[in-house]
């Protein structure tokens, strides 16, 4: 018994080493770094340990517009996401013969580079002197006045930012839920029809609660990824996302560390454990709500 523990612990000792030296060593610098002020990178020293790194962060106005837009994107694409990809599934999932063909259609967004997607995004709203881009133009053939979504008003900036996050996310969510619609036993299906039971009925009663599962994870992986968004914004609006008022937390931790006021891992840690700390809470409280409203 004891050599086969022994064996086990070699077998796993790989993996142990690897999420210790890239995982839980990381975290910890990251929290000793947040409590020590005035904090060296290149001598490694520091001025004395307290509550001044996160004072600076949440006193710092490009923080607290990074905590801005990431709470409207969160707010926004989240339940947008979620609802258009149940929508489209529900869809999918009545089209029989074309199920597979749409299914693929809606997926390749998944698997299109970032930067590329940004690039077209750009392209479709930017206003340059050559041309208004083509949404623009969309506009005006409505009567519309066209508007610089990239470059001008903060709300025009935030409504193509939703859209591509809403774009981006949904086909990984619309593959989730067909999938999970699939998998719903038709016996329920079939004595509902024969109770004379109405569709919205059999909505709220049965495919809803049969799939709720598969959207609390998504709800909850969409919050994730929505706090953790930077390079989305970087795609469309460039690496400067200070001067273009569109910068995230996540953003905020990296220029912190590396952008043009770089040299801070003490208030880019700082940054990093508020993140962590609304990114748990969140979570808890989702936890706390699918108890009562998730049927395992």
């Amino acid at each position: 018994m004891k050599n086969n523990k022994l064996k086990a612990w070699l077998y796993l000792l790989p993996a142990i080493a690897f999420l210790g030296i890239f995982m839980v060593y990381p975290l910890v610098d990251v929290f000793v770094y947040a409590f020590q002020e005035g904090f060296n990178f290149a001598s490694q020293t520091y001025k004395g340990v307290g509550w001044h790194n996160f004072s600076y962060v949440l006193r710092d106005p490009y923080f607290l517009q990074a905590i801005k837009n990431t709470f409207i994107i969160v707010i926004i694409t989240v339940p947008a996401s979620t609802g258009l990809a149940l929508l489209i599934s529900l869809g999918l999932n009545s089209i029989k013969p074309l199920k597979n063909l749409f299914q693929t259609v809606y997926f390749l967004p998944y698997v299109t580079n970032t930067l590329a997607v940004g690039l077209v995004f750009m392209i479709l709203f930017k206003k340059t002197a050559y041309t208004d881009g083509l949404v623009n133009l969309i506009i005006s053939w409505f009567g519309g006045e066209g508007i610089d979504f990239i470059d001008g008003p903060y709300w025009a900036k935030m409504f193509v930012m939703c859209f591509y996050t809403v774009w981006v996310v949904m086909p990984f969510k619309i593959l989730i839920l067909t999938s999970a619609l699939a998998s719903v036993n038709e016996d329920y299906y079939k004595a509902a029809k024969i109770d004379g039971t109405s569709k919205s009925r059999i909505f709220f009663r049965i495919t809803l609660p049969m799939i709720s599962p598969m959207i609390f994870y998504l709800v909850i992986t969409g919050f994730i990824g929505a706090f953790k968004a930077y390079s989305d914004e970087v795609a469309i609006f460039g690496t400067d996302l200070n001067v273009a008022g569109m910068n995230t937390i996540v953003g905020y931790v990296y220029d912190m560390l590396y952008g043009d006021s770089g040299g801070y891992p003490s208030y880019a840690s700082a940054a990093a454990l508020i993140l962590f700390v609304i990114v748990l809470t969140i979570t808890v409280i989702n936890l706390m709500v699918s108890r009562k409203n998730v049927h395992y």
